[in-house]
């Protein structure tokens, strides 16, 4: 059964909701559907209170550790944590309170390359349980491809059975972002959705797009059950007019 994860998106310092392919390290700053005036611990509370399990505190670029490590001491064991995770600081953040760490771009070189020994050398220091690997994407000929730093830059991996399986002895589930619809509001990827349901070895989160109930019922439906979705910028509790949070909340408690 699909479950709604919850998501605190971090943006120099603020919790925030950002058109996905607008993040760039130069140039314009990103498009912002959302800026909250509420702190990081008070969306964490709020999860917290609700007991929404499995959702995820994501660093958006530089400047923000003191407000990610707030969302996760007001709910120790209940968040992971993705943004700049490598094996030089993965222990420091499980014992900051991350359930698990979510990591990208350490697993590529600059070039998008993989780095497979990395991976297995970040295994070995915190075990796969702890383990969350990302491997968010862009619509590309014929499938997706992995993107990495920010969804600026595409890696040598096409994201299909063959890398799933590949990777998944080495995590305790994926993330998957479909970057080019993420913060669009517009629907989600239903094909991709489709594939990783198909797939459905171990729990898989996706985000991107999801704007009604509809959407929701799509991930269910395209992903038989075994792709938990995450809503942004559609949901009231960031600004959004399509997706009300407690009826998210209430969608969990099904069954």
């Amino acid at each position: 059964m699909t479950k709604f994860r919850p998501c605190i998106d971090l943006h120099q310092g603020k919790v925030k909701q950002i058109v996905g392919g607008s993040l760039r390290d130069e140039g314009p700053g990103p498009v912002e559907n959302f800026v909250s005036e509420h702190p990081p611990a008070w969306f964490a509370k709020r999860f917290r209170e609700d007991d929404l399990q499995g959702g995820h505190v994501i660093k958006l670029g530089p400047g923000n550790d003191r407000a990610a490590r707030e969302a996760l001491s007001t709910w120790p064991g209940g968040l992971q944590i993705g943004g700049g995770m490598d094996e030089s600081n993965a222990a420091e953040w499980l014992e900051a309170g991350a359930s698990q760490v979510i990591v990208t771009s350490a697993l590529f070189d600059p070039d998008g390359k993989f780095l497979e020994e990395t991976l297995h050398s970040l295994v070995r220091a915190i075990g796969r349980e702890k383990l969350v690997i990302d491997l968010s994407c862009r619509a590309t000929d014929g499938g997706w491809t992995v993107a990495m730093n920010r969804w600026q830059t595409l890696t040598e991996l096409a994201l299909n059975d063959a890398t799933l399986d590949r990777l998944a002895p080495f995590c305790a589930e994926f993330l998957i972002h479909a970057a080019d619809v993420e913060g669009l509001c517009g629907g989600i990827d239903a094909d991709l959705v489709a594939m990783l349901g198909t797939w459905g070895k171990i729990p898989i989160t996706y985000a991107g797009g999801a704007a009604t109930s509809a959407d929701l019922l799509l991930v269910e439906s395209a992903g038989q059950g075994k792709v938990d979705v995450t809503v942004g910028s559609a949901l009231d509790l960031f600004g959004g007019h399509g997706l009300v949070y407690k009826e998210l909340v209430a969608w969990n408690r099904r069954g």
